[in-house]
This record gives structure tokens, C-alpha cells and sequence, in this order.
């Protein structure tokens, strides 16, 4: 028997690599083995985003690829999913205009993958199965793990919040939170398996539970996981500011196994322009919070997301953004020029800012933002700290890569066979993004 390939292209945030490797996993009860190389694929699925507007472009670019592959090998299968096929204006784009595309499904129906691929082997027509809404999350799909010491654990679906620029309440649908036993159940099971470290996933992880019959706090939550055996460190993100709890605050103080690194967005420093994104903060609360935070535990790394050019924003409230760099101190900032999503409330504003007014800002933010970071890698030069080696740098092959308890990259000279496991470091370099350094 001939064997099938398959190979995936992921988008976007870390919910999209979890949900790519479900479809990996479901494809290879299937029989599929997974391949990098086009030529060698049976079947090709596009995981996108629609987060971004150059996600989009990235992907259409892609795709325009793939009907040159897709003439030279007629039987190759095309299948497309993930959040931008939530939105019925590009699905019909597609099936307008990219009739060589042969699967269509969204980010509700990942399970039913396999009947959806059976259904187009049987008519060889193009099928789209896209849900408007999941009610329920489905548990106990295969998960084909990229690593096996570290992994993702989506902890809910969904988002409540809808921020004004932000389509992913759209295309996650709302805010549903796994059962907490159920969450348990797979890290115990990862754990088992060999799993040092994971990562729990959710659009906002500090309103988990609270849509469950018996709610439970995300605190109460990683509680829970921390006493399962094996699992050494525990990550999450994205953290909202306006949910983000005294207790969660506690937990992460007095329980080892959470790692002292918070990812806590604040997308803008100005009051005005937080309360027409619909963040439900005010500059001084943010403020005030990681304060709170940084008094309870100093040792805390805090990164960051900040939107540049939001409509309307004015160069003085962009020096509130700066301001809020400067007092915070964020350890690495994710830095975004505001970019128009069609169906969100941000896209009818007027005042859309000027393209070269963005990237100026853009430019003199990442300034201030890299001479904090190098500052605050430089307290690390010759200490020595533990890090989980992930594999090769990506920079420098002859040397290893991982990160520390508070997620700082260092890449280092060391023993390859210690991919996995969590060793000692002393760091001998210092720069903006990363450390440099020696296995002790």
C-alpha cells in the first residue's frame, strides 16, 4: 500500500499550532504521514489567521502557489480552515474565484476533519463545512505534539470581550471553558509521556471557568495542575488586564511549578483610546496593576501587546503609550501597526492614521522598548540560570536554544543530548531580545 503525505501551513497565534496539531494527530489515525516537501504531499491544509491583515496577504500569496502545484499534480487534495473561514465574505471569495481550493472547514469543526475529507474522496467536489458556533468543546481528539517535553493545553474557547479592533470573537465564537477534570486528565497524560512544561491556552485564561455548571478561577485551576507529577513548568497566556485577580497574583507567587512570567497586553497607554478599543481599563489601572504584581513578585518577567495608529490616535496620547514602556519595564513587547479587520467595530471609525505616521511611532516605540530590554538582560550577565533546551538555535545551528522560568531565549553552546531536559546555563552575552551562554 502506497504511502499518503501531508503537510500543514499554520497561521497566527498559538491556539492555531494547538489546532494544527489536532488535524495532524486525526490525520495520522487516517494513515497520513507528515511531510515539509510540496512535491511529496498528498494532501496540503492551510491553517490561517485573520488576526492581521498581512496574515491574510501571506495567506492569498500562498495560495496562489498551490493552484501551480495543484496543476501539476491534478489529484493533490487543498484544504483550508482555521478563523479567516469564519468569515462568510472570504469563504465566498474563495469559492468564487479559487475553485481549485477542495476543503473548506472552520474553527468549530476540527472533529468531523475526517467525514469531511471522506465526503470530497467520494464526489471530488469542492466541500465547505464552516460552523457559525461550537456549543460544546470536544474532548479526546489525537494531538500529534510538535515536542514531546513541552506542549500546549487549551484550557477554553472563545472570547467575550470584543475589543473594537479584534475579529476573534468572531471567529472563535464565545467564551467556553473546558472542565477542569478534563484538563487534568491530558496533563497527567502528558506528563507520563516524558511533557516537562506546558502552556495552557485561552483568549483570556483569567475568566476561565466561569461559564462552567461548577465554576472554578484559573488560580483554583493551575492549583490543580501544579500538583500533577512530572510537569515541572507551567505557562500560560493571554492574561486581560481588567480580569487578571489578587488570588491569580498569590498563586503565581507561591507555587514553583507556575513560571514567574506574566503576558499581559496593554495595547495602548491612553485612556481615551483604551475606552474606544473597548478594553475596560484606564492607563492608571494598568499601572497600578503591575505594580501590584512587581511588589508581590520582583523577580517577575512582564511582556506585553501594544497597538501603533489606532483611529484616531493623536502623537500625544502615543507619548502615553511611551510613558507606560518607560514605568513598566516589559521585559519584550509584541509591537503591532494598527491594521484595518472588516467586521469589527475599529473598521468604520474615521481618523484612520497615515501609514508613515504609524511606522514613525512604530520606530521610535521599538527605541525605547529595546534599550529596556537590553537593560533588563543585563542583570543576567555571568549568573547562571536553569534553562529547557528546546533544540538547535534557530540562528546558530552549532549552538542549543531554550528559555528560562522567566522566558528569556538563550541560545548556547552545550550538549545536544540534553534537548529536553532543563539544565544550567551561565550567561557569558547580553542582547535586546536574548542571552548568550555556556552549559555548566
Amino acid at each position: 500500500m502506497l504511502e499518503k503525505y501531508f503537510k500543514i501551513m499554520t497561521y497566527g497565534c498559538q491556539m492555531n499550532e494547538n489546532d494544527s496539531e489536532k488535524i495532524s494527530g486525526l490525520l495520522k489515525d487516517l494513515g497520513y504521514q507528515p511531510t515539509d516537501e510540496d512535491n511529496k504531499a498528498d494532501m496540503v491544509i492551510l491553517n490561517t489567521c485573520s488576526v492581521r491583515e498581512n496574515a491574510n496577504d501571506k495567506f492569498f500569496g500562498h495560495l496562489g502557489k498551490y493552484k501551480k502545484l495543484k496543476e501539476q499534480k491534478p489529484n493533490l487534495i487543498l484544504s483550508i480552515c482555521g478563523c479567516m473561514m469564519q468569515q462568510e465574505e472570504i469563504v465566498n471569495e474563495i469559492k468564487r474565484k479559487y475553485r481549485f481550493v477542495d476543503l473548506i472547514f472552520g474553527t468549530h469543526n476540527i472533529h468531523v476533519f475526517p467525514d469531511l475529507l471522506s465526503d470530497f474522496l467520494e464526489r471530488r467536489e469542492m466541500v465547505v463545512n464552516v460552523w457559525e458556533d461550537g456549543e460544546q468543546i470536544v474532548e479526546g481528539l489525537p494531538t500529534d505534539r510538535k515536542y514531546s517535553f513541552k506542549a500546549y493545553v487549551s484550557i477554553m474557547n472563545g472570547c467575550n470581550n470584543f475589543c473594537s479592533y479584534c475579529i476573534v470573537p468572531y471567529t472563535r465564537g464565545r467564551e467556553r471553558s473546558r472542565e477542569p477534570e478534563n484538563i487534568v486528565k491530558e496533563v497527567q497524560s502528558l506528563a507520563q509521556s516524558g511533557c516537562k512544561e506546558i502552556t495552557l491556552l485561552g483568549q483570556n485564561v483569567n475568566s476561565y471557568g466561569k461559564t462552567l455548571d461548577n465554576p472554578i478561577s484559573f488560580a483554583g485551576l493551575l492549583r490543580k495542575l501544579c500538583k500533577v507529577d512530572g510537569i515541572e513548568r507551567i505557562r500560560f497566556m493571554t492574561s486581560h488586564p481588567k480580569d487578571l485577580s489578587d488570588e491569580l497574583i498569590e498563586t503565581i507567587a507561591e507555587e514553583e511549578k507556575v513560571c514567574n512570567h506574566i503576558h499581559l497586553p496593554f495595547q495602548a497607554g491612553n485612556s481615551r483610546i483604551l475606552k474606544v478599543m473597548n478594553r475596560k481599563y484606564t492607563k492608571e489601572d494598568y499601572l497600578a496593576l503591575v505594580e501590584k504584581i512587581r511588589k508581590r513578585i520582583p523577580n517577575i518577567a512582564i511582556s506585553t501587546d501594544i497597538i501603533v495608529g489606532f483611529p484616531g490616535e493623536t502623537e500625544e496620547e502615543f507619548q502615553d503609550t511611551i510613558d507606560v514602556v518607560q514605568k513598566c519595564k516589559f521585559d519584550s513587547a509584541f509591537t503591532f501597526l494598527y491594521s484595518v479587520r472588516g467586521g469589527t467595530p475599529a473598521e468604520k471609525m474615521e481618523e484612520q492614521i497615515d501609514e508613515d505616521v504609524k511606522h514613525d511611532r512604530l520606530n521610535r516605540l521599538l527605541d525605547v522598548q529595546n534599550d529596556i530590554g537590553r537593560e533588563l538582560n543585563s542583570v543576567y550577565d555571568g549568573e547562571e540560570v536553569l534553562v529547557l533546551v528546546e533544540g538547535p538555535s534557530k540562528n546558530n545551528p552549532n549552538k542549543l536554544a531554550g528559555r528560562t522560568d522567566t522566558n528569556k531565549l538563550v541560545n548556547f553552546t552545550g550538549d545536544e543530548g540534553s534537548i529536553g531536559q532543563i539544565v544550567k546555563v551561565k550567561i557569558t552575552g547580553i542582547k535586546s531580545f536574548s542571552l548568550d551562554g555556556v552549559q555548566v
